[in-house]
């Protein structure tokens, strides 16, 4: 998927931004809810900026940017986020307290991403292959809109950035079924049955 999507993921209770493509986590928003997590155990707020000052952060940091392109992206102006790298994120969570590391981790092993990512891949397979067998090509537009927004409504989305790893499974079948089907039936077809057959 080219398109660069901004998704949110919930960290006690709070958002967090994250990156579909680079996978970046906005360090901002992590601050944000660690810092309202430390308030409410009695624990100063943490610095960010002291910590990334700090020589082990610098080395870390140093160390990352070899190995990989994309590390730290610093935001500018009050509603603006830093984004940083996966790796870099943990190590925040760590220094804001230990106790956000299981927490971390399962966002990082989670495959919503990766389904986010299959689900736009497999909505271009399935885009072409309706429009291939569509008979009024003029009118194909409206028809891939009307089929997106009856698989949003079987599946009860409201906004695909925000949804669960089984609904964005469930959409990446869908996409798939109709892609197959509408290579022997009819495209209204392949549409009822693929979406009744991945939520069979």
């Amino acid at each position: 998927m080219i398109t660069e999507v901004t998704m949110k993921r919930e960290l006690f209770g709070m958002e967090i931004s994250q990156k579909s493509k680079s996978e970046l986590f906005s360090a901002t928003d992590l601050v944000r809810a660690g810092n309202v997590w430390r308030l409410k155990k009695g624990m100063s707020p943490f610095d960010i900026t002291a910590f990334f000052l700090r020589k082990d952060t610098k080395e870390f940091v140093s160390a990352l940017e070899k190995e990989f392109t994309l590390v730290k992206i610093s935001g500018r102006g009050r509603a603006s986020h830093t984004w940083v790298h996966p790796f870099l994120f943990i190590d925040i969570a760590l220094a804001i307290s230990p106790a956000l590391k299981i927490e971390v981790y399962s966002w990082l092993y989670d495959h919503l991403l990766k389904y986010r990512n299959d689900s736009g891949d497999s909505y271009k397979k399935m885009a072409g292959a309706l429009f291939f067998s569509f008979p009024n090509k003029s009118m194909f537009p409206n028809y891939i809109k009307k089929v997106a927004t009856i698989i949003k409504h079987e599946l009860e989305a409201k906004n695909w950035n925000e949804e669960d790893e089984r609904t964005l499974k469930l959409r990446n079948k869908i996409h798939e079924n109709i892609a197959l089907l509408c290579d022997v039936i009819p495209c209204d077809d392949a549409v009822r049955i693929g979406i009744k057959k991945a939520l069979d």
